[in-house]
């Protein structure tokens, strides 16, 4: 069996380091805000394994229609010897790409999740004997530093997941790839398209009330980390879209005036009644807009994909 290499890069406490700076910043500001990532404990990942099940949520879906389809088409384009995933998680959809690359050398997953990263190793190993894999512990937002692995590589950022990123943050994560990237390197990036509002809002607030219960789980994470004692009964799940920013907006909406008390903080935060908290942003994308985008940071749109019912999309991206 091939080496499996798992390396650090993030100090041991540098999750709960985070959480506490993110909820200090979010709620002492106005909006208030808490980030998207702390939905994502053991519970929050379960839950969104099932929004990824229910019938008003495309996104997963469309995403591995067209990795099925044109993943010999991704690999010819690319070459690549070295894959790396940025917030690779389970590593499942990856597969596809795997399956896709018989030239493939080594697989760099990246991901916070130290137990995530190991877990998904284990298993492409024995499915993948040859394989070379070799481990993450990083933020992708931040600044990375890849192992020497052959090239061409191919970075991959899947599931629509850039759509998180506000504008400003967009452009600094795609400079950072395009820094990571040399000549024959690709970029691999799976975006969300514009669509009817009501599909949109749908597949944010499902009827079976899976991602209210998933939005609301940031409160448990917060009550659990820091002793807070958020009531996630005292609001309600609110999903918005943005027609000027084209984007989703999900939040929690305070049913009543109250106040929270996060020791671990030694701070207090009042809410008033039907005051909003930003959860998440997630934007939409049409073609022309990641075109720019993407020049902006010094990447060239050379491939377009897109599901049968043009709902989302992946791009390949070369560095000019």
């Amino acid at each position: 069996m091939s080496p499996f290499l798992l390396t650090r890069t993030l100090p041991v406490d540098a999750t709960d380091a985070a959480l506490r700076a993110d909820v200090l910043h979010g709620l002492t500001r106005h909006p208030k805000t808490l980030p998207p990532k702390w939905f994502y404990d053991a519970h929050g990942s379960e839950l969104f394994e099932e929004i990824t099940r229910l019938p008003e949520y495309y996104p997963t879906r469309a995403e591995r229609e067209i990795l099925v389809a044109r993943a010999p088409e991704i690999a010819a384009a690319s070459g690549a010897k070295t894959l790396i995933e940025l917030g690779s998680g389970s590593s499942e959809k990856t597969r596809h790409l795997l399956d896709a690359l018989p030239g493939l050398h080594s697989y760099v997953p990246v991901d916070v999740s130290e137990s995530a990263l190991r877990g998904a190793a284990e298993a492409l190993l024995v499915e993948r004997p040859d394989l070379s894999v070799h481990a993450l512990i990083a933020d992708f937002t931040g600044e990375l530093a890849l192992p020497d692995t052959p090239g061409p590589r191919l970075v991959a950022f899947l599931g629509g997941t850039i759509g998180n990123l506000l504008p400003d943050e967009r452009a600094v994560f795609l400079k950072s790839v395009r820094s990571l990237l040399s000549p024959g390197d690709a970029l691999l990036l799976g975006t969300d398209l514009v669509k009817d509002e009501e599909v949109l809002v749908a597949a944010y607030d499902d009827a079976a009330g899976v991602t209210a219960a998933f939005n609301k789980n940031v409160l448990t994470v917060v009550d659990r980390e820091l002793g807070a004692d958020f009531d996630p009964a005292d609001f309600d799940h609110v999903a918005l879209w943005d027609r000027q920013q084209e984007w989703i907006e999900m939040r929690l909406r305070a049913r009543r005036a109250l106040t929270v008390k996060i020791p671990g903080l030694d701070l207090v935060v009042p809410f008033e009644a039907g005051e909003d908290m930003r959860t998440e942003v997630s934007a939409k994308f049409r073609k022309e807009g990641i075109r720019g985008e993407l020049a902006t940071a010094g990447l060239r749109l050379t491939q377009w994909w897109t599901d049968s019912a043009d709902r989302f999309a992946l791009s390949l991206a070369t560095a000019v």
